[in-house]
């Protein structure tokens, strides 16, 4: 929200209050209050009238300093909050005669009294803080506000906010952290995260499920401001000094991913969404896929697995489907896992709208009456998450489609959550928009765990909010099929990667319209080279035969190399888990500190040691940008030197793909399924070693009971590949100025290749 015009005038209607001076300072409980007045007091009477405002510090976690900003105290409103994860610390204090130091691990703020400031460190080094009229309250028409502005230096770019599909740089933007069905070209978004990281080592999280509203160098050009209706804000800042180092920081406060099934990271086929199907259809899909040799993992009924105006029912329409769990036993047979639709609202024409009505199950309007509207389905109601004994009853309606054999469900909407309705526990509908999605995709995704144990769970989910992350897998939401919105899902995955996300996928050659033959090889490439991979289309199917032999190729032989690239990676997935370091990354994230990284959202990190450049053109013409070293060409084996941009054509059966120099890229045998036995067969491709620099990896098996750790060094000229870990046997190739190829017997850990 906008409160100035101009750098001299506020808006008509508005009144700023600005931290002026400290006037007291104090513990207050766990948290250090500082009180701070918005003029100079220069004698008693000026005590005697006028608001004070009240920062309140905490370290949630060791490395993150909390600010909480509040105006009026008394203010009773029962906003959910979001599940930190804190580690018991306290934060320091250190006062002296004009300042006070706040610290938590190498981060610090430092407060000074008589002119008002609080500025943040890490290790001794500025990253940004409040100068005069930054931090303070407003009072609007509209009711009361907080608002901070935090400092941007000269070259600092802003990221992240989730999944948005405008520019990837957010320095320029106005951003309201507001969950809305906006389809991808638009600044609407499914998936809105209070969280940004800047190219100076430091993230912004606001703990608030609320409408939280970012100028980003829009309002005032020198700052990112932040504000929030009501009398209370509360900031994190989280250190690290990179981008990795916040992520990790930040996943370890609201919650670390979980790890997805090996399986769900092959190729899923959708039935589409508005298409007409049965049984005969998907066969003919399946059989069509196994005759082209595509490798096929997850097949996806979408909505119209159920009865037209009935959604949600939760029952197969026995009219297409007349014999369910035998179609489900067939398909598994076929080596396949099921997935099915589902979303939180109950269309009035399904048995399961009076069973909720009549248990109070939805949400309500204010005068006890069901809370309904028809965008979506006829007369809907909307299912109340805030109940335990709704998720249970939700559960348990789900868990009939578990019995049957399905494995897993795509959890689509929550977007369009109203604010004029009534919770069953009283929560705020204001702040109950955002962390609807939370609850619903939770209430799932646990069913899931508890069905099927947690190392099966997975969810396919399109709206999300912070901590969101720890039920994956998200998709972009409804694309179009063209290559500028293959562009803008890209750069909208980004941003959510550098929200915390490490699990992304998108519709493989777009959801609405039709996509030429290009666009479909085109996002084929991309999405089989995305963490996880799906076919899904609105009005027309998606199989690849329909749009021509150089589809199916595309599907066929990129499929086949992702199954290859499976333990490669399952490691970078593993240490998605640990860490929160997202499996697409960035290259501002993955070459933290080269400024020509920075803007680069047309290319991307795969894992640490796949650099990707997705073809946006139909003449194949790309420009993509290598950093410094020696890289590699994955399929035709070619050198490029790095440092530079280069702009090349690629014909429809390649696209860049480079491996960087001192990498340990794992090759598994399988080229037909993702979920197998990584270490038996592996192959072990060495790139270009570097002199003094170690390279390191830990892989596991696809069911982590396994380990395998191999470590290449070059001393002197001499390459040494050390393995520790049981292994059946390894292949090993060495890509330099000349291949070499050699072996690791059972019985051998250690080899000397030059």
């Amino acid at each position: 929200m906008k409160f100035t015009d101009g750098f001299w005038l506020t808006k008509p209607g508005i009144k700023l209050f600005n931290c002026a001076q400290v006037q007291d300072a104090r513990w207050d409980g766990d948290a250090f209050a500082v009180y701070c007045s918005f003029e100079p007091v220069l004698n008693r009477g000026m005590t005697l009238t006028g608001p004070m405002l009240t920062l309140r510090f905490t370290a949630p976690r060791e490395g993150i300093l909390s600010v909480k900003i509040t105006n009026y105290e008394g203010v009773s409103r029962k906003e959910p909050r979001f599940t930190l994860h804190t580690d018991g610390g306290k934060v320091k204090v250190q006062e002296e005669d004009d300042r006070i130091t706040l610290s938590s691990g190498s981060l610090s703020a430092v407060v000074t009294k008589e002119k008002f400031s609080l500025r943040f460190f890490e290790n001794g080094r500025e990253l940004t803080g409040f100068g005069g009229r930054h931090i303070g309250c407003a009072k609007t028409p509209d009711g009361w506000y907080i608002r901070a502005k935090l400092d941007v230096d000269v070259g600092e770019t802003l990221y992240g906010l989730g999944e948005r599909f405008t520019p990837f740089v957010k320095n320029g933007q106005s951003v309201d952290i507001w969950n809305e069905d906006g389809g991808t070209s638009s600044d609407l978004a499914y998936k809105n995260i209070p969280f940004y990281l800047t190219n100076k080592g430091y993230g912004v999280f606001v703990n608030s499920t609320d409408r939280v509203s970012f100028e980003l160098c829009s309002e005032a050009v020198e700052s990112a401001q932040v504000s929030l209706p009501g009398h209370s804000l509360e900031l994190m800042l989280i250190g690290g000094g990179n981008m990795k180092a916040v992520v990790d920081r930040y996943t370890a406060l609201t919650g670390r991913p979980a790890l997805p099934p090996a399986w769900s990271f092959g190729l899923w086929l959708t039935t589409s969404f508005t298409t007409d199907y049965n049984e005969e259809t998907i066969n003919e899909f399946v059989d069509g896929m196994a005759k082209r040799d595509i490798p096929l993992r997850v097949f996806h009924f979408d909505c119209f697995w159920m009865k037209p105006y009935e959604w949600c029912n939760f029952a197969w329409d026995r009219a297409s489907f007349p014999d369910p769990e035998g179609m489900i036993r067939r398909l598994k047979a076929r080596g396949l896992k099921t997935c099915v639709w589902i979303n939180p609202y109950i269309g009035q024409k399904s048995p399961l709208f009076t069973e909720g009505r009549g248990k109070g199950y939805f949400l309500k309007r204010e005068n006890g009456d069901v809370w309904q509207w028809d965008m979506w389905q006829a007369g809907m109601a909307i299912v109340d998450f805030t109940n335990p004994e709704v998720c249970t009853w939700y559960q348990e309606k789900l868990k009939t489609l578990l019995d049957m054999g399905v494995d897993s469900f795509k959890t689509d909407f929550g977007e369009r959550i109203p604010t004029d309705c009534v919770y069953s526990d009283g929560s705020d509908p204001v702040g109950m928009h955002n962390y609807y999605t939370h609850l619903y995709n939770k209430t799932v995704f646990e069913l899931l765990e508890r069905e099927r144990g947690k190392d099966e769970a997975c969810v396919f989910a399109r709206s999300a909010t912070a901590g969101g992350q720890q039920y994956p897998v998200h998709w972009g939401g409804d694309c179009s099929s063209t290559y500028v919105s293959m562009a803008e899902s890209l750069r909208a995955g980004l941003s959510l990667c550098m929200s915390g996300f490490a699990f992304w996928s998108h519709d493989i050659s777009g959801f609405e319209d039709t996509a030429t033959e290009d666009v479909y090889v085109r996002w084929a490439q991309f999405g089989l080279l995305s963490s996880h991979s799906r076919l899904h289309g609105s009005s027309s199917y998606r199989v690849p035969w329909l749009f021509g032999d150089h589809a199916v190729k595309a599907v066929r032989d990129f499929s086949k190399l992702k199954c290859r690239l499976m333990p490669y990676l399952y490691t970078a997935s593993v240490h998605a888990h640990q860490t929160g370091t997202p499996v697409m990354r960035a290259m501002a994230m993955e070459f933290f500190g080269d400024p020509a990284c920075e803007a680069l959202d047309r290319q991307y990190m795969l894992g640490g040691s796949l650099l990707v450049a997705p073809v946006f053109r139909e003449d194949g013409t790309v420009d993509y940008y290598l950093p410094e070293g020696t890289w590699t060409h994955l399929l035709s084996g070619e050198t490029k030197e790095g440092g530079a941009w280069k702009k090349e054509t690629y014909d429809l059966s390649s696209l860049p793909l480079f491996v960087q120099e001192n990498a340990i890229l794992p090759l598994g045998q399988s080229e037909e399924q993702v979920d197998y036995d990584y270490l038996d067969g592996l192959e072990l491709h060495l790139y270009r070693p570097k002199e003094g620099v170690p390279a390191k990896i830990e892989m596991t098996d696809s069911k982590g009971k396994r380990t395998l750790t191999v470590t290449m060094t070059k001393q002197n000229g001499k390459i040494t590949l050390t393995v520790n870990g049981k292994h059946r046997g390894i292949a090993v190739i060495l890509h330099g100025d000349k291949e070499i190829r050699a072996a690791l017997a059972p019985d051998q850990n250690e080899i000397t290749l030059a």
